[in-house]
């Protein structure tokens, strides 16, 4: 091919590339600038080119040089000699001689939990160390459901709920919870923990402020720890001291930019038992303009007329909270947890939340009977009545005749928290450590003569220094169920407070 050739065939490439080129949208609006850029200053078109090459070189280079080394160079002896060294830190910490003590003597129930079990020494004892309130574990009904639905779905869905792990049993259950609760949608979670520590960094991130009540249990704790957002502690179900922690939030973000701000709090305190104030507590986040997170994992299907929980004890709308969560475990003798609110805070959850993205779906079993308990609290609400009435059975024969203990739970709720009075613990100079003894023995004292009862134990919560970190007093915990007579509930409160009295008066 000779240069005449080549220039021909060159020229014609050129034209078929321009007639391609003028096709594209805009091409015409490019040239003429091009065009007229170069005409009046050549020179920037120069620099325009360069700068377009250099970006374009800048986005197809490697972040970094393979080639250049960013460690220390060991010897293969050096590596030996280091691993030898090394020694892993035990996944958890060694038991003391108090935990070695209590888990020699820990009861094994064998078969069926209800109000009498049979613990593996052969001994039957009043139970009353189970959430089993209402006693559904020994209802047939839900035996015959929960039977139906294993031999129709199976045991699990064997996969997360928004990949294939969503039945129907599971839309139904959602759709009961809301409207029990008056709210418009809901979700539920495969595990009751993790539902309340996934909300709360599915919604509040780095950089937002999360005001929270100091006696909040563990869950909450790690909620707030996995979101890396700022929190601000008040003093536990204190309204002014929370009011004060708002107004000053508030004070301090005025020139900020813009971040969400949530109140988190428990409607039924697991570590106190007592209840908030939900109605000031709503009129303070309108004011300072929050959102409200409220934890009701002891508080669903205990408090109110049908166990809607605080919002119906309190007479609240619970359009007015704007998170509420729950567990279907517990008083449901289900299992997982649910959050209730509007539906774009439930669909925001659906692919935002870790514990429904990553975790398996919650059994049908299960959805189905939690579906069932909550028909069962709706259409015979007499056995919320006779549980409070046991309760009040429990109080008559503890709080008002010992002379050792208090009971911190609020009246209507069934897990009584009993702690030493605070002119027992002054006048014998205990310590934290030697009240738990103390209701360790009173545990095992109350065992012996027949009644089974467990003490508050609860998760290390940690703080900075900066911080004050409130600690729960040791407690003894007492489960007051349905399935045990008004008498067989006095017979086991005159027991506890025997073994009470007996255990402080050995002590000197």
């Amino acid at each position: 091919m000779d240069v005449q050739d080549t220039h021909g065939w060159m020229t014609k490439y050129l034209n078929e590339v321009t007639d391609i080129f003028q096709k594209l949208p805009g091409s015409s609006i490019l040239l003429r600038y091009i065009q007229s850029s170069y005409q009046n200053d050549p020179v920037r078109s120069g620099i325009e080119l360069f700068l377009c090459l250099f970006a374009v070189r800048y986005l197809l280079a490697r972040a970094y040089s393979p080639q250049k080394k960013s460690y220390v160079a060991l010897s293969e002896e050096e590596i030996d000699e280091l691993v030898e060294e090394w020694t892993p830190e035990p996944l958890v910490a060694p038991q003391d001689a108090f935990e070695e003590a209590e888990n020699e003597k820990r009861p094994v129930i064998v078969g069926a939990t209800g109000p009498r079990c049979k613990l593996s020494n052969g001994r039957t004892v009043t139970n009353l160390a189970s959430y089993n309130f209402y006693n559904f574990v020994a209802n047939e009904t839900l035996k015959e459901k929960a039977t139906q639905t294993l031999r129709t779905y199976g045991v699990g869905p064997c996969g997360p709920p928004g990949f294939y792990g969503t039945q129907d049993v599971h839309l139904k259950t959602e759709a009961d919870i809301a409207a029990h609760i008056g709210a418009p949608a809901c979700i539920v979670y495969a595990q009751a923990f993790s539902t309340i520590s996934s909300v709360i960094p599915a919604f509040s991130k780095r950089g937002d402020i999360i005001v929270a009540d100091r006696a909040a249990n563990y869950a909450i704790r790690k909620g707030i720890q996995i979101s890396r957002s700022t929190v601000r502690w008040y003093d536990h179900n204190d309204v002014e001291d929370m009011e004060r922690v708002l107004a000053r939030v508030v004070k301090e973000q005025a020139k900020k930019p813009l971040t969400r701000r949530f109140i988190v709090t428990e409607g039924l305190f697991e570590d106190v038992g007592d209840v908030v104030d939900l109605p000031k507590i709503i009129e303070l986040k309108l004011r300072y303009k929050f959102r409200l997170v409220l934890d009701e994992t002891w508080s669903f299907g205990v408090l109110g007329r049908t166990g809607r929980g605080l919002t119906e004890h309190q007479n609240v709308d619970a359009a007015e909270v704007d998170m509420i969560v729950g567990s279907l475990a517990g008083p449901l003798c289900a299992g997982g947890g649910f959050c209730v609110g509007s539906d774009e805070i439930v669909e925001h959850q659906r692919i935002s939340a870790a514990a429904y993205t990553f975790s398996a779906a919650l059994p049908a079993m299960l959805a189905t009977t939690a579906s069932e308990t909550i028909l069962m609290l709706q259409t015979t609400p007499d056995i919320l009545v006779q549980s409070r009435e046991n309760i009040k059975s429990m109080w008559t024969q503890l709080d008002p005749r010992s002379d050792w203990v208090v009971c911190t739970s609020a009246p209507e709720n069934p897990m009584m928290l009993l702690v030493l009075k605070p002119e027992v613990v002054a006048s014998k100079k205990l310590s934290i450590e030697d009240q738990e003894h103390i209701m360790q023995d009173v545990v095992d004292e109350t065992l012996a003569n027949g009644v089974l009862i467990t003490r508050l134990k609860s998760m290390p919560r940690g703080g900075s220094t900066k911080e004050t970190v409130w600690e729960p007093q040791p407690a003894l915990k007492v489960c007051v169920t349905t399935g045990l007579t008004k008498k067989e509930i006095e017979r086991a409160g005159i027991t506890i407070r025997h073994a009470i009295t007996k255990v402080m008066k050995q002590r000197k």
